[in-house]
């Protein structure tokens, strides 16, 4: 069945592959869920990029709040994307899909770096990549860079998957009157302060025209659905 995407960029937190109760560390049972979804969208014959991230190990904002130099701490994070990357690219494989691993920053023993034209040409033989290390620099984050690489890989849509279903007007867990959007600008998004993607995530979609479509990951076949083209979760559009 056709899908009106070719080539996707998904971007997971690391509290994704994380103990479901806390998010912390890595439970590869949560690892293997997402493999499964992930696999699916790779038998529609649609092209895969997974920028994800590495909060359920550390996050070096956080880190450097209790006295380390931030940039040291953000390379730590970064290496922590990198641990994530590892373990989503072999339960992939257990699903029987081809897959990479490419830095941006150099660990040749255990991935490729990041060379966009040699990444290209992996999506295009339909070869999962999933992108770690963030940009490589410090201060920057996940979601920045994915939307950094979904604009370098020519991606037509960026998914961030989270725990809930979309982009609400105030956190659904403190406000029950809190209401989802089902779409909306980047610019009403910065504008209205709401904490989807960090700014400089946003901008750079918004520049480029990407559009973004934030959806619940959690619910099985969520993925598949939005790939499909099914109206789940909100769509941000520049």
């Amino acid at each position: 069945m056709a899908t009106p995407y070719q080539r996707v960029l998904l971007k997971l937190s690391g509290e994704a592959l994380g103990d479901p109760a806390t998010g912390h560390g890595i439970d590869p049972e949560a690892v293997q869920k997402i493999a499964r979804q992930v696999a699916r969208v790779a038998q529609l014959g649609v092209e895969i990029a997974i920028v994800v991230g590495g909060g359920n190990i550390l996050r070096g904002a956080e880190f450097s709040k209790l006295g380390g130099h931030r940039a040291n701490a953000d390379y730590m994070g970064m290496l922590g994307t990198v641990i994530n990357g590892l373990a989503l690219s072999d339960a992939l494989e257990q699903q029987g899909l081809e897959t990479r691993v490419a830095t941006a920053i150099e660990i040749r023993q255990v991935a490729e770096p990041f060379v966009r034209k040699k990444i290209l040409a992996h999506l295009e033989k339909g070869i999962v990549v999933i992108l770690s290390a963030g940009t490589g620099n410090p201060f920057f984050t996940t979601d920045t860079a994915a939307a950094l690489r979904a604009t370098e890989l020519e991606c037509e849509v960026l998914l961030k998957a989270t725990k809930v279903d979309g982009v609400y007007t105030a956190d659904p867990k403190k406000d029950k009157n809190a209401k989802r959007y089902e779409e909306i600008t980047s610019m009403e998004a910065i504008q209205q302060g709401l904490r989807v993607m960090d700014g400089t995530a946003i901008t750079m979609c918004m520049e480029n025209k990407l559009p973004v479509i934030v959806f619940n990951l959690f619910e099985e076949g969520n993925l598949e659905r939005v790939v499909r083209g099914e109206r789940l979760g909100t769509r941000i559009v520049s």
